[in-house]
């Protein structure tokens, strides 16, 4: 990681917003664009402690997603509905999961037009491996302090759900 700012550039373009004649849209801008960048150092965090299993967050995400499924499988189209990625990116991350020997793909037994995704045994071993070092390596240390963290996740929830992303 690059060595921090000497100033915190959102609050300066918070400022620059303010006397250039959008004061009323310089908070928004502000809050908006330092969610943007909370989004990439957790990420890269995520992504720096997947890196040893060969994983990219989103396969990780798609085999714990089939690791916490019934059978330890689900419908690709499925997958990609609860995953909230276009049905491409499930198709991309299957093909390399399949080639590393971590998922299968499988014909549905009663919907032809359908496939299955199963996580293998291999698979199974990894993604609660990979899991226990997130754990460890990013979220028991998420950044955040633990008395911000319930009211963070019902202020994203609620802009999630006016959002369109989820009912209820």
């Amino acid at each position: 990681m690059a060595a921090p700012l000497p100033r915190d550039p959102i609050a300066d373009a918070q400022e620059n917003w303010a006397k250039h004649g959008w004061g009323n849209v310089a908070e928004p801008m502000a809050a908006i664009t330092a969610i943007m960048r909370a989004q990439q150092i957790l990420m890269a965090r995520a992504e720096s402690a997947l890196k040893p299993f060969g994983l990219t967050f989103a396969r990780y995400e798609l085999l714990a997603l089939l690791n916490f499924s019934r059978k330890h499988e689900l419908p690709m189209n499925k997958a990609s509905a609860l995953l909230q990625v276009h049905p491409t990116s499930v198709t991309n991350a299957v093909d390399r999961l399949e080639q590393a020997g971590l998922v299968t793909r499988e014909p549905h037994p009663t919907d032809g037009r359908t496939t299955l995704v199963r996580l293998t045994s291999a698979g199974s071993s990894l993604v609660r491996k990979a899991t226990e070092t997130l754990n460890t390596e990013v979220f028991a240390d998420s950044g955040f302090p633990q008395k911000d963290l319930g009211p963070l996740i019902r202020i994203l929830a609620d802009f999630r759900k006016q959002a369109g992303d989820f009912e209820g």
